[in-house]
C-alpha cells in the first residue's frame, strides 16, 4: 500500500475554514483530498484536513495556519494497513431489541430468534455503533412490542437504510427509504439486496419528501429521520403534512441540549413527545401525531 500522510487543523469560523481548505490546495506537495467539517459538539469549532502521499510541508502549513488564525496543524503518517480489514475486525456485532446488525464476518453469530441485518464494514455509516442508529433501532423494537403495526414506514436521510431495513423485517409492507445523496441511495440499494429484501424497500434519492413518487406513497404511519438537528427542525412542516394521524416519528440525530427545542418546535406542528431514550451524547426522540 501506498504511505499516505494528513494534517488537520481547527477553526472557529466557517468562512475561515472554507477559505483555508481552498488554499491547501495550491500546496506543494499538493494533497490528494481536502476536507472541511463542521465537529458536531455544539461549539462551532471547524476541522481543515488534508491528505498527502508524500510529506506535507510543515513549513507552509505553519504559515497558513498562522495565516487563517487556525490552530497548529497535526501532521501524522497514517499506518500502512488495510483499513477495511482492519474495521471489520474491530466492528463487532449490534444487538438493539430484537435486531442484529452485522458484518459478513460475523454471520455465524447472530443469535437465534434474532432479526439479522447484515451493514458490511466498508460502508459503515449506519451500522448500529453510533447512538443515533442504535437509539432508532431501539425505539422501533419497542413500538413493534407495544403492538404498533407499520403499514406505511419511511425513513428520510436513509443512509445505510439499515432502519427501513429493519421496519421490512418485522412488518409485512413495503418501506421506503430515502436520501437527498445518490451515492447513499445506491448504497442503500446494495444492502437492499444483501440482505435479500428486494421488493420489500423501496429507494428513493429525494430531499424530504421532496420526491413526488415517494411523497404519493403517504401518509405514513412511522417516520425516521435521523439526520442533524436544524434539517429535523426544517422539516416538521413537512413531517406533519405526511404522517397519518396518530402516526409516529423517530427522530434521532440530536445532541442531548437540542431535544428540548426539537421537541418544541415538532409540538408547534402537533407531533408530540412519547418517549425520550439517550445514548452518550445522543437523543433519539419517539413522538406521535395525536388527533382529538
Amino acid at each position: 500500500m501506498p504511505r499516505t500522510w494528513t494534517a488537520f487543523t481547527k477553526l472557529d469560523s466557517k468562512d475561515a475554514a472554507e477559505a483555508l481548505g481552498e488554499a491547501m490546495e495550491d500546496l506543494e506537495p499538493e494533497p490528494t483530498g481536502v476536507g472541511v467539517f463542521e465537529i458536531e459538539d455544539g461549539s462551532g469549532t471547524w476541522e481543515v484536513g488534508g491528505y498527502f502521499i508524500e510529506p506535507p510541508n510543515d513549513i507552509e502549513l505553519t504559515l497558513l495556519s498562522t495565516a487563517f488564525s487556525a490552530a497548529p496543524f497535526v501532521i501524522s503518517e497514517v499506518p500502512d494497513q488495510d483499513w477495511v480489514d482492519k474495521v471489520r475486525r474491530e466492528l463487532t456485532p449490534v444487538e438493539a431489541g430484537r435486531f442484529f446488525v452485522y458484518g459478513s464476518h460475523d454471520a455465524d453469530k447472530i443469535p437465534e430468534g434474532a432479526e439479522p441485518l447484515l451493514i458490511e464494514a466498508a460502508m459503515a455509516f449506519g451500522t448500529g455503533h453510533h447512538g443515533t442508529t442504535l437509539g432508532c433501532l431501539r425505539a422501533l423494537d419497542r413500538l413493534a412490542t407495544e403492538g404498533f403495526v407499520g403499514r406505511k414506514v419511511a425513513d428520510i436521510g436513509c443512509g445505510t437504510a439499515v432502519l427501513g431495513m429493519g421496519a421490512a423485517r418485522i412488518w409485512p409492507e413495503q418501506v421506503v427509504v430515502a436520501d437527498i445523496d445518490e451515492v447513499a441511495v445506491e448504497v442503500a440499494e446494495a444492502n437492499v439486496r444483501a440482505n435479500n429484501l428486494e421488493g420489500r424497500v423501496a429507494c428513493y434519492e429525494s430531499a424530504g419528501f421532496d420526491n413526488p413518487e415517494l411523497s404519493a406513497r403517504g401518509p405514513f404511519d412511522l417516520v425516521f429521520a435521523n439526520i442533524l438537528m436544524q434539517p429535523l427542525i426544517d422539516l416538521a412542516p413537512d413531517m406533519a403534512r405526511h404522517i397519518s394521524p396518530d402516526g409516529y416519528a423517530i427522530l434521532s440525530g440530536i445532541l442531548t441540549r437540542q431535544a428540548d427545542e426539537v421537541v418544541e418546535v415538532y409540538a408547534e406542528n402537533g407531533i408530540n413527545l412519547v418517549k425520550r431514550d439517550e445514548i452518550g451524547d445522543w437523543v433519539t426522540l419517539t413522538l406521535q401525531r395525536k388527533t382529538f
